[in-house]
This record gives structure tokens, C-alpha cells and sequence, in this order.
């Protein structure tokens, strides 16, 4: 009697916690948008992806040199071309070298929203470290709320690393931030890519150093890492 009673509380706590980690949008987030991706023309239109962000979406490397084809939209384009051939697709970048939410949010009418995405990446937690959290909450939640007024579909991605902060410490300062995406993809049922949490894990391995071109920018194969947490998507 009392096991049945541990088993029935365990599953009373199941469904009370299920729920608000199904809030984060799954892989069937982007159906519409898979469905024009796989239409042909004459039927067919163009399909704008906009990474909105800092210098890591905008492909940053080290000694400041911009490696565009290199970095994680591209990357997600090359690997969608290959998936959808008949699609038109065009990855439109409006991140800046330096930017937090809060300027990021302040440009957003007037640099993202008139590209029309149909998928919007937002990116900014590596700098918004630097920014108190009721503040870059209120910025992401500004633009979060705002695109999705106008159907766009919103992915928020956890920061990549720096080298000069412990990210296997849980008491690291990009630990909240990364904790307020999640919470924000959760409330407002937008899609989520972690790749804080596969840095994280490299950190533990030890082998940081691979991934990073510089102090605080991927290289290649770091920018695939942050691109293999948002193909699930389509």
C-alpha cells in the first residue's frame, strides 16, 4: 500500500511538471514553414531567415575578421539547401559586433521586422551578461511578443562560450541568462536551441579550445554545434 502510494504521488508530480516543459515549442513548430520549403515552383515563394543578435551570429571571428560563410546561419542555409532543393532561401543577418537585447530591441522595427522573416533567431546572451536580467528580459520579451503579433515564428538560442568564464560552474555569470531563455522560449511556446548546454559538456572534456577561434568566438566547428541545435527544427 505504501508503494502504490510513493507510485501514485510520482505520477501526480508527472503531471503537474509535463506541462510546462511542453510549452517550449517542439519540432512541429515550424510545419508551415517546412511546408513551403518543400514546395515547388511555380507554387512556391521565398522563405527569409533572420539572425538578429551580436557578433557571434553576425560571424565574428578571431582579430575581428567576419567569416560569414563559416558561421552558424550559413551553415544552417548550407545543410537547408541540402534538405529542400527547390526552396528559396534567404538568410538575412541583422546582428552586431558588440550589441546587446537592449540596443538590439531598439532597432528591431526598423532593421528585422522589415526583412518579413519567417523565422526569427534571436542571440544575445553573451553580451547581455552585462545587463541586469528584469532588463534583457523586458527587451526579449518586447521582441519576442512583438514578432509573434505578426505570425513570425521565434527561436531563442543560449549563449556559446567564453573562455574566460567557467561555464561547467553552475554559479558561472552566463548561467542566469541562460536559465531566462529557457524560461522565455517556455512562457511565450517559441522554439529553443541550447547549444550552451554542448559547450557545456565540452568544457567538462576539456577540449574548449577546439571550438573557439577566439576569446569569446566559435570557430567552424563550434558555429556547427550552435547550427545542429536549430536543424531539428525544420
Amino acid at each position: 500500500m505504501k508503494n502504490l502510494r510513493r507510485v501514485l504521488t510520482f505520477i501526480s508530480f508527472l503531471s503537474i511538471s509535463l506541462p510546462s516543459i511542453a510549452q517550449v515549442a517542439d519540432t512541429s513548430y515550424l510545419a508551415a514553414v517546412k511546408k513551403e520549403l518543400n514546395t515547388v515552383w511555380p507554387k512556391s515563394r521565398r522563405i527569409n531567415l533572420v539572425f538578429h543578435g551580436h557578433s557571434v551570429p553576425a560571424g565574428y571571428w578571431n582579430n575581428h575578421e567576419v567569416h560569414t560563410l563559416e558561421s552558424y546561419p550559413n551553415l544552417v542555409l548550407k545543410a537547408l539547401k541540402a534538405k529542400y532543393p527547390y526552396a528559396v532561401i534567404n538568410v538575412i543577418v541583422t546582428a552586431l559586433g558588440g550589441e546587446n537585447s537592449l540596443k538590439g530591441a531598439a532597432r528591431f522595427q526598423t532593421e528585422v521586422l522589415v526583412h518579413q522573416p519567417d523565422v526569427l533567431f534571436i542571440d544575445y546572451a553573451l553580451n547581455d551578461r552585462f545587463s541586469p536580467l528584469e532588463k534583457t528580459k523586458e527587451t526579449l520579451e518586447k521582441m519576442v511578443r512583438t514578432a509573434q503579433e505578426k505570425n513570425i515564428k521565434v527561436i531563442l538560442v543560449t549563449p556559446s562560450p567564453d573562455q574566460r568564464i567557467d561555464i561547467s560552474d553552475p554559479k558561472n555569470p552566463l548561467e542566469p541568462y541562460a536559465v531566462q531563455i529557457k524560461e522565455l522560449a517556455v512562457q511565450h511556446k517559441t522554439g529553443f536551441a541550447d547549444p550552451y548546454v554542448k559547450f557545456q559538456k565540452i568544457v567538462k572534456e576539456g577540449k574548449l579550445k577546439e571550438v573557439m577561434s577566439s576569446v569569446n568566438h566559435p570557430n567552424e566547428a563550434g558555429h556547427q554545434i550552435i547550427a545542429n541545435e536549430i536543424l531539428p527544427y525544420f
